[in-house]
């Protein structure tokens, strides 16, 4: 059985205050994995800030900000293994397919929205922790854009909007489908993964607004760039537009199912055997 070292945000909430993994009140997804690695026997234990000189035979980054502090990423260097060390900085400008760049010549639509990973409201809710405690707060400079605003052309995005450093402005490239507009959600951990396309009547596709949802395969190009970014666990957002997948979007810290249904917790079940491939790999 392997010990497990989870490096979190001091003022992140990953589980309960009282430290017990087994309460059924985080919002991330890994905190459901860590749960059924646990029932399987192996050790795990939750680092709040960086924490250093812990025994442990592979560690998880999971600090929930778009760019990882400098101080958390050194504290992951130190083990022998750590997941998604990698992946410390999943900011649209740098990872967005279709983020669109000085050179680009584009005449159809765009859309507005903020760099950040999720508007921006970790960093803001870390925040808020982090003053209420007394503390500086650990992004500063960090704003929520809770909003995607579509417009026809690039010519079109308000000055105010295209001055401002925290968003980006991409190509608006749906994936059109005869009844509305899909999306496609590829979560893995390891080498077990899950990857479905969800269809809406809406051009912004969501997951309470979709009218059908199907298993779909993860595109070759998908897969090697999640190596080159470094990423071992998370979760890719992607749509493919005119035979191209374009990736929209990735998280490190994906978020948990609203429902603990049987199929949701076959799926948290296979990305736990996915962990554990990791770490017969190690060994």
């Amino acid at each position: 059985m392997a010990r497990i070292a989870v490096i979190t945000h001091e003022y992140d909430r990953f589980q309960s205050r009282r430290g017990l993994l087994l309460r059924q009140d985080s919002p991330y997804m890994l905190f459901d994995i860590l749960a059924e690695l646990k029932r399987r026997g192996h050790a795990v234990r939750i680092l709040r800030g960086p924490v250093r000189r812990v025994e442990a035979d592979i560690a998880v980054l999971h600090v929930d900000a778009t760019v990882t502090p400098d101080e958390y990423v050194e504290v992951a260097r130190g083990f022998s293994f750590c997941l998604n060390i990698g992946a410390s900085d999943i900011s649209k400008r740098r990872l967005g397919g279709a983020v669109l760049r000085a050179a680009d010549d584009w005449r159809g639509p765009v859309i507005v929205k903020s760099n950040l990973n999720h508007w921006g409201t970790p960093e803001d809710h870390l925040n808020r922790q982090a003053l209420r405690a007394g503390k500086e707060a650990p992004f500063p400079d960090a704003a929520v854009f809770d909003r995607y605003e579509i417009h026809p052309s690039i010519a079109d995005v308000p000055a105010e909007r295209l001055e401002r450093p925290d968003l980006v402005v991409e190509k608006f490239l749906p994936e059109v489908e005869q009844d509305g507009f899909a999306a496609r959600f590829w979560v893995f951990c390891g080498e077990r993964e899950r990857c479905t396309r969800y269809v809406s009547p809406q051009r912004l596709v969501k997951g309470d607004d979709t009218i059908r949802r199907e298993t779909v395969p993860v595109p070759d190009e998908l897969r090697a760039l999640r190596r080159e970014l470094g990423f071992d666990y998370g979760k890719f957002d992607f749509v493919v537009h005119e035979g191209r997948a374009v990736l929209l979007d990735a998280n490190k810290t994906p978020g948990r199912a609203r429902n603990l249904s049987k199929l949701v917790a076959a799926g948290n079940a296979n990305l736990a055997d996915g962990f554990e491939g990791l770490i017969r790999q190690l060994r």
